[in-house]
């Protein structure tokens, strides 16, 4: 999640008439935390589809706009479908990306049924006309770089929780996050619902906890496509919960032929750093 927004000004009347200069948009503070979902099937449709679908999603954020942000993510996956039978995914991604949102390490190891099947290592960071410069370890020493003007993940969900507090509906915005060999950028769309209020007592245990049951959230659909013209199937669309400190619940992963429901089963809210800025 991530990118640019236009804020509208907010202007406070005088008992004059006169305009008082825009109040600017508050700091979007994003909190540490742990969080865990478990995986079952949404649908599945088509030849390729699967039968059945269970797994569990482990995500850890952490950091500041000081020190950065960090996130260690781990998502086990178990398909069994009537063509590829049984088999089970497991990704892990660590990544650390810079306060300012400049630059971005990451590292994504994946197995299938056990053996290696995707590594990346690399470093990537923004040049001063937002184009993206990449070095990669893995898969093999290389080098990327793409024109235009692209932000990291962390960066993304900054500017959708911006965009959704300014009563946007979407955001569009070139994404980088080091998938698939390292050398994917993908064009996003956002699309923001209305902000959801008072009804978290009908939500899972761990969303009704007072640190969250009095956080802003809106719905929120995005679709990552792989860069062109013209009309586009998606590659693949996520849709969730998102609150305004950054927390997600209520996942669905669309993959086209299938999709997953992450449902949140425990949240740890960690400590926040000092740093102001």
């Amino acid at each position: 999640m991530r990118r640019s927004l236009l804020v509208p000004c907010i202007l406070l009347a005088t008992g004059l008439g006169a305009s008082a200069p825009a109040l600017p948009e508050p700091a979007v503070n994003l909190v540490p935390h742990r969080a865990v979902y478990d995986i079952t099937l949404g649908k599945s449709v088509g030849m390729r589809g699967v039968d059945s679908a269970r797994g569990r999603i482990a995500l850890e954020f952490g950091g500041s706009v000081c020190d950065g942000y960090t996130m260690k993510y781990r998502q086990v996956t178990v398909l069994n479908g009537a063509e590829a039978g049984p088999r089970t995914i497991d990704v892990r991604t660590a990544t650390y990306e810079a306060g300012d949102g400049s630059s971005m390490r990451f590292r994504v190891e994946s197995t299938l049924e056990g053996a290696a099947k995707d590594n990346v290592d690399g470093e990537a960071s923004l040049k001063n006309d937002g184009s993206l410069a990449v070095t990669l370890k893995k898969p093999k020493p290389d080098t990327f770089s793409a024109p235009g003007s692209l932000v990291f993940p962390t960066e993304h969900l900054k500017r959708l929780i911006g965009a959704a507090r300014a009563g946007g509906s979407t955001l569009s915005v070139r994404l980088y996050d080091g998938s698939d060999d390292g050398k994917k950028v993908y064009d996003t769309l956002a699309l923001i619902g209305r902000k959801l209020e008072g009804d978290a007592g009908k939500l899972e245990e761990p969303a009704r906890q007072d640190a969250l049951s009095k956080q802003a959230r809106w719905p929120v659909t995005i679709s990552y496509f792989n860069p062109g013209q013209g009309d586009r199937t998606p590659a693949y669309i996520i849709s969730f919960d998102l609150y305004e400190n950054g927390v997600s619940r209520a996942l669905k992963l669309d993959y086209g032929d299938f999709s997953l429901y992450g449902e949140l089963k425990s949240l740890e809210l960690l400590p926040v750093s000092t740093c102001q800025r």
